[in-house]
């Protein structure tokens, strides 16, 4: 079933990256937006970050615009080449990297960062992303994780449920292809168990279309 539910999210995000920043364009998300824009790039001023599942470098340009280095890793060829194209990223290191294998970077970051990717995470593998993450962490490194609050079920509802826990929504492409995509929204209880042995200093805040949940690496 995971090897499975990876295969289905790499095809989407593959066949999706061309038109995935449209999401950043929905009216109801601008607020919120325009909070996280500034809120993330202050995290991480003078640092150097990781940051995992960076897609077509949204985050990426808010982050590298106060940050000391940024690796930016995914899985989809296809969006890290539009990351690199992005204005203000050209000095972006890019790695073809799984999430699941970021211990790989072979290098200590003072601070890392996903932009939702941890709703697309398996409740089963929580632990092993969280374990391999850390790897490549300095103690006291801050970790931010910003995701979709419930609020998108409204233009996506859930389609189903597996015995793990872990809920999916139907999505259809422009292309007129349809995907079952994994998308799990974590309440804080949720978060701070699954952090709890990797960090202190936990934060967690609400927004009306998302939630940012940040705390320091032991």
């Amino acid at each position: 079933m995971t090897n499975q539910c990876d295969h289905q999210m790499r095809l989407y995000y593959k066949e999706r990256a061309p038109v995935y920043d449209a999401v950043y364009s929905y009216p109801e998300r601008q607020n919120d937006l325009r909070f996280l824009e500034n809120y993330v790039g202050q995290q991480f001023k003078g640092v150097d970050v990781l940051e995992v599942a960076a897609g077509t470098g949204y985050w990426t340009q808010f982050i590298c615009a106060k940050a000391a280095s940024v690796l930016a890793t995914d899985i989809t060829k296809t969006a890290l080449d539009q990351l690199k194209s992005r204005p203000g990223c050209d000095g972006v290191s890019a790695k073809i990297l799984d999430a699941y294998t970021i211990d790989k970077v072979g290098r200590n970051f003072g601070g890392a960062f996903a932009g939702l990717w941890y709703s697309h995470v398996p409740r089963q593998r929580a632990d092993e992303f969280l374990s391999g993450l850390h790897q490549a962490l300095l103690p006291g490194a801050t970790v931010l994780f910003i995701d979709n609050s419930a609020a998108q079920c409204n233009r996506l509802p859930l389609s189903d449920t597996d015995e793990c826990g872990n809920t999916y929504q139907d999505r259809v492409l422009e292309t007129g292809g349809s995907h079952r995509v994994l998308k799990n929204f974590p309440t804080q209880k949720e978060l701070l168990e699954a952090t709890q042995d990797y960090g202190e200093d936990f934060y967690f805040l609400e927004l009306e279309n998302f939630w940012l949940f940040q705390y320091a690496s032991r």
